[in-house]
């Protein structure tokens, strides 16, 4: 009889950083041809979109797909050509938009437009529908936090809108108790397809 070994390095996916679980099937992408990584179920879409080689494949890497350009804040709610991606606002709100509101939207704006967007919804279609808050940070840097929650894991994401890396994934654990209480006050949700939608009074 074949001995289960039991496997005592952890390993995580490249892609969305989550560890990976013992008997999980990952597969191997490399982004340059040598170097090999491994890549969860979830992230694998997302790895063939950047041109990384599955291991084992006869082909060449493909060209990366042109990452999504961020628009202004205004376009947001102007008419626009249909595209695949839909604006964070879709209805029309009657009202001038807070300071902070116009933080949170340009924030999803930015978050949808980042590969997090797809990891995040497809994480949810094993846990379900998460939590999620978007809260601004003190100070003058205009950054903020998005905070996407499940009963067993939360990911904390920084969005800086002049950065050049606009957003980052910063932390992530298992318990809601150990995230702070500000970042518990649920102002947004998650749709379907990841799409991080702030919750706005719309009168």
């Amino acid at each position: 009889m074949a001995q289960l070994i039991r496997q005592s390095v952890k390993r995580s996916c490249a892609i969305c950083e989550r560890t990976l679980l013992i008997g999980e099937r990952a597969v191997r992408f490399s982004a340059n041809g040598e170097d090999f990584v491994d890549v969860c179920p979830l992230c694998q879409d997302t790895a063939l979109e950047h041109g990384w080689v599955k291991e084992g494949s006869p082909t060449s890497p493909t060209v990366p797909s042109q990452r999504r350009r961020r628009r202004g804040l205004a376009s947001l709610f102007e008419p626009r050509r249909r595209t695949t991606e839909d604006p964070v606002v879709s209805e029309p709100i009657l009202r001038r938009l807070s300071q902070p509101e116009l933080q949170m939207v340009e924030a999803s704006d930015i978050f949808n437009g980042s590969d997090y967007r797809r990891t995040v919804g497809g994480i949810a279609k094993s846990l379900g529908e998460p939590r999620a808050s978007i809260v601004p940070l003190s100070g003058v840097t205009g950054e903020l936090v998005v905070t996407i929650a499940w009963d067993i894991s939360w990911y904390q994401y920084r969005v800086l809108p002049d950065s050049a890396q606009p957003v980052r994934l910063a932390e992530r654990g298992h318990e809601l108790s150990e995230l702070d209480g500000s970042f518990k006050r649920w102002n947004a949700h998650v749709e379907d397809d990841g799409r991080l939608v702030p919750e706005i009074e719309r009168v």
